[in-house]
């Protein structure tokens, strides 16, 4: 799922979309299923139901499908909770471990499982994708469209093809294609139903139709589609991260530069994004991207051109991870630098946990590797989050968790703002500096106001500023 900011906050659907269903009249719609009900999936299986499609989810997991079904989701994401309980009580929903009933009842086939890192190695686990499709294709009797989803080094769908296809007792009457995802953690809902581009990569015409029909109310929103090969396909969803990641990792380079010389890196990104060639999006300084998508979708781009032969034209990926990582150690640097070079005793509050805002998900989360570098520093860490505190405290159970901000500051020698929350660049400093032992803060996020803060009487410092 990429990072982006929000381009709209209207996450409503139509007014006949959640009635009507696609197609032209008296052809019926396709049915759809859903394999791997983790955040992608649960999203799409979610939205596509509202939009009137019949859909089965289906996982391996009973308890994430008995949740599911009785209207729980299993992460936090605006908005989704309730678009579940409608397409629930729509009746158009359904969930299932049963991949014979997935092969019986779909007629296009969605698989949204994970591809994380492999242990020890930059390369893309594949395992759960190939399983997915292996036990697919052993229910699959009829001419049925496979559509991936997941993001994949290049070349798998080829591989995919001919694995289904062996293994599928409707043998080639299966094909298989390819429809990146682009979702943005917080804003998955809003992605879904209103997304900037639908990609579809096909080997048939037969197989571009069905997925226009199984996205007609998306399309009919002049949602443009772009129908290429597989290979392309599997190329955009990395190649998009990539670039994200590098002009993120660009303004962060820049901030090294500002700390060396005294510059200040908020007025050079601002002076920036009046160039119309660099914008202004994802030219934001700070302690850099983390989650389940960019930094290991850069690795394994690196990994898979290496293996292709062309590591050279993507080896500044390297860097660009390199840098993101070096911000982590230099909001540590800050920290300690305010408590006079020596971390031991420190008490720190660490606002976030979550890698980003409107997000549980704690995946390379770079609030949470900065709070545990302080806490193996010798500091005393108080991690406090909206949403993604027990996840934290599942992974991390060394460090200590507060129910709320105030109360993780109470005698705190130093703040560091980890993930901007709006209920953190919303505080009040006269307040919290009312139950901190000494003001300082640093703003790990560029999310406050240094103003406003140094007028409260706080020492402020931040990545790139003088």
């Amino acid at each position: 799922m990429t990072l982006a900011t929000a381009k709209r906050t209207d996450t409503s659907l139509g007014p006949d979309d959640s009635t009507t269903g696609p197609g032209t009249p008296g052809t019926p719609l396709p049915r759809l299923t859903v394999i791997g009900t983790g955040y992608l999936g649960a999203t799409h299986a979610i939205c596509m139901a509202v939009l009137g499609y019949e859909v089965l989810g289906v996982d391996v997991d009973p308890d994430k499908i008995e949740r599911l079904g009785s209207g729980s989701v299993p992460f936090f994401e605006p908005g989704l909770p309730e678009l579940l309980a409608k397409a629930l009580d729509s009746g158009r929903l359904r969930f299932t471990t049963d991949f014979a009933e997935a092969g019986a009842f779909g007629d296009v086939h969605f698989i949204c499982v994970g591809t994380p890192q492999q242990q020890g190695s930059d390369a893309a686990d594949l395992r759960y994708v190939d399983s997915a499709v292996s036990e697919l294709a052993r229910h699959l009797y009829r001419r049925t469209l496979v559509v991936g989803k997941s993001t994949v080094p290049v070349g798998t769908a080829t591989r995919l093809t001919e694995l289904v296809q062996r293994l599928a007792p409707a043998g080639t009457d299966v094909e298989l294609a390819w429809n990146p995802e682009f979702l943005r953690e917080g804003y998955a809902v809003d992605d879904t139903l209103h997304p900037d581009r639908l990609v579809f990569g096909t080997e048939s015409a037969w197989a571009e139709e069905r997925l226009r029909a199984a996205f007609a109310p998306v399309i009919a929103r002049d949602t443009p589609v772009v129908v290429t090969d597989l290979k392309t396909a599997e190329l955009v969803k990395v190649a998009a991260n990539s670039f994200l990641a590098t002009k993120i990792s660009y303004i962060n380079a820049m901030a090294e530069i500002c700390e060396a010389t005294g510059a200040d890196v908020t007025g050079l990104a601002e002076a920036l994004s009046y160039d119309d060639r660099i914008g202004g999006r994802f030219l934001k300084p700070g302690l850099g991207f983390g989650g389940g998508c960019l930094p290991k979708d850069i690795r394994a781009f690196s990994h898979r051109a290496e293996e292709l032969g062309v590591g050279q034209a993507v080896a500044f990926l390297r860097e660009v991870d390199a840098i993101n990582k070096r911000r982590r150690a230099r909001t540590v640097d800050l920290v300690r630098e305010l408590v006079g070079g020596d971390l031991s005793g420190a008490r720190v509050t660490a606002l976030g946990a979550a890698f980003k805002p409107n997000s549980d998900d704690i995946r390379d989360a770079p609030a949470l590797d900065v709070a545990r570098t302080l806490q193996q520093a010798g500091a005393s860490v108080t991690v406090v989050d909206p949403a993604a505190t027990e996840n934290a405290r599942r992974a991390f159970p060394e460090l200590t968790y507060g129910p709320d901000a105030m109360t993780a500051a109470t005698g705190a020698d130093v703040v560091v703002l980890l993930t901007e929350w709006t209920q953190f660049r919303e505080i009040d400093p006269h307040a919290m500096g009312a139950v901190v032992t000494h003001r300082r803060i640093v703003d790990g996020r560029h999310a406050l106001d240094p103003a406003q803060w140094r007028a409260a009487g706080w020492e402020y410092r931040a990545l790139g500023r003088p």
